[in-house]
Order: C-alpha cells, then structure tokens, then sequence
C-alpha cells in the first residue's frame, strides 16, 4: 500500500504547483465572486453610457460599498477579507499578516479585480460601444476607461494627486483599525463589514472628486491592465504624465501612515488590559514600535 500512495517526485511537483496554483485561484476569484469590482464598475458603467440617466455619481459609490461589504462577508474566513493590498501591507507592518503572504495576496487581489472587470466589460460591452461610438479612448466626452481605473482630473498636478491618495487611504487604515479594539469601543464582528462599507462610501462620497478615490491598488491596477488587453491600448498608463503609478504607490504610504497615526495618537494611550493573555499581536508590535521610539528620544536626550 505505500508503495501504490507514493508518487515520483515530478509528480509531486505537479501536485505542487496544482495545490499552489488552486490557492491562487481561490483567492483571486473570491473578489471577483463577491462583487467588489462588479458592483462598482456595473454602476460606473451605467452611469457613464446612460449619460447619468440611470443612475448618478452616488450610484457608483453606494455600489462599490455594497462590494465592499458583500466581499468581506464572503472572504473574511477564506482570506481574512483581504482584497486591498494597502490594507495587506498595513497587517503585515503590524505582525497581524504574515510577510509571506504578502505578494500572494497582492497578486491574488489584483488577478481578481482584472477577473471581475473583465466580466464587466463583457456584460456592457454594447453600451460601451453605443456610448464610445466604437472608438475606446481616455479622454474626451466619449470616454469610457474611467469606468474601469480612476484617472486625475484635469486641474489636478502630480503631487496633490499623490496627497490625495495618501490621505484617503490614511483615513481608511485610521478609521478600521479600531473597530476590533477590545480596550476601547470595539465594534460587533458581525457589523464590522457593513461598518466597513460607511467608511468605504464616506471617503469616496468626500473625496473622489480629484482622482477617483482608489484607495486600493489592485482596485485600480486590475482594471488598468484589462483596459490595456481589451482595445484601450498603452494610453491608460501614458495618460496625465504617467499617472498610474500613483494610485499604486500612494495608498501603500498611505495606509503604513495611517496605521502609525492610529499606534502613536490612539492605540499607546488606551487602558492597559487587566489580563496579560487578552494582549493582541496588535498590542505586541505597537509596544515594540513604542519602546523604540522611547529608547530613541532617550538617547537624544542624553545627547
């Protein structure tokens, strides 16, 4: 019996890459089946070729916090409902996320989001077309790329929009971070999605205006990319100065910013626990984070 369960070690390769490359599917196609992308480019989509007659610029922000919330409902047991790599690398900062999951996820995220905007595009690619009058552009009255990836507007210069970005997703990290603090006003797990969602629709409702409010790389990356591959051609990263390194790089800043506003101003200045198990990984890092900050404003003291 043991020689009939044991395989060859090219076998076992291919077992290998299988298990690996299932893991990456199932992460990838879990925001692509709760919709994140569906919800937010099917109302941005409807919006724009409707000419705002279907719908208005509320629209797509109620539906991409709809997304949001369903995704974290559907993955939160799966992958911990992470499909912002942002938000990836703000846990992995704080020890909550493991380092090596870090790319895994990212690509997982992204690969989703390209998934779920190419189903999009097949399913309003008539109105894409009726609205475009078959000419896919990025500029101009008839264009349709910013259904997909977000795009500067006209007055916006290069730096205001990287601010834009750091902020926004700066609030995102600041604003959820505290929803699981036992020490303060923890919110219930099950309300945490939804929660999420009013965060996710008042950044967007305040500040999308200059840039699209992505907040989210893979948000936006997986888009761009399917717009690249579906007829949009290499103006979606050549446009506005190259732009599109901005929604990439500026939330990951943003949100490593945002967490450590929340660690210095919020987190180091709550209760201490009475229990010394009930400490979390959170607490664990931040007070690393803390007695470094201390033993280095020490040592400039005595300077």
């Amino acid at each position: 019996m043991e020689g009939f369960f044991s395989c060859s070690p090219e076998v076992k390769n291919v077992s290998l890459y299988f298990s690996c490359l299932l893991w990456v599917f199932s992460h990838s196609l879990c925001p692509l089946l709760s919709a994140v992308k569906l919800f937010g480019c099917s109302a941005a989509a409807q919006v724009k070729t409707s000419r705002e007659t279907k719908g208005q610029f509320l629209s797509v922000n109620m539906a991409f916090s709809v997304g949001v919330m369903s995704a974290m409902y559907l993955t939160k047991n799966i992958s911990g409902a992470h499909f912002n790599p942002a938000v990836t690398l703000s846990f992995c900062v704080l020890g909550q996320v493991p380092w090596g999951k870090l790319v895994p996820y990212c690509l997982s995220q992204v690969l989703g989001a390209y998934l779920a905007s190419g189903l999009v595009y097949m399913v309003y690619y008539d109105a894409i077309m009726e609205f475009s009058g078959g000419v896919l552009t990025v500029y101009g009255p008839n264009e349709t790329a910013s259904i997909f990836a977000t795009y500067p507007s006209e007055y916006m210069t290069l730096g205001r929009s990287f601010l834009d970005q750091v902020v926004g997703t700066g609030m995102l990290m600041l604003c959820i971070l505290c929803l699981e603090e036992k020490r303060n006003t923890p919110a219930p797990s099950e309300l945490i999605p939804a929660i999420v969602a009013v965060i996710v629709l008042g950044i967007s409702m305040s500040m999308s205006a200059n840039c699209g409010a992505a907040i989210n790389p893979a948000r936006d990356l997986g888009p761009r990319l399917l717009t690249l591959t579906a007829g949009w051609g290499t103006e979606v990263f050549t446009c506005y100065n190259y732009w599109f390194w901005v929604p990439l790089v500026a939330p990951l800043i943003g949100g490593v910013i945002g967490t450590f506003i929340y660690l210095f101003f919020i987190h180091w200045h709550l209760p201490d626990p009475d229990p010394p198990e009930s400490l979390s990984s959170l607490s664990t890092i931040s007070d690393k984070i803390k007695h470094f900050v201390i033993s280095i404003s020490q040592s400039l003291h005595f300077d």
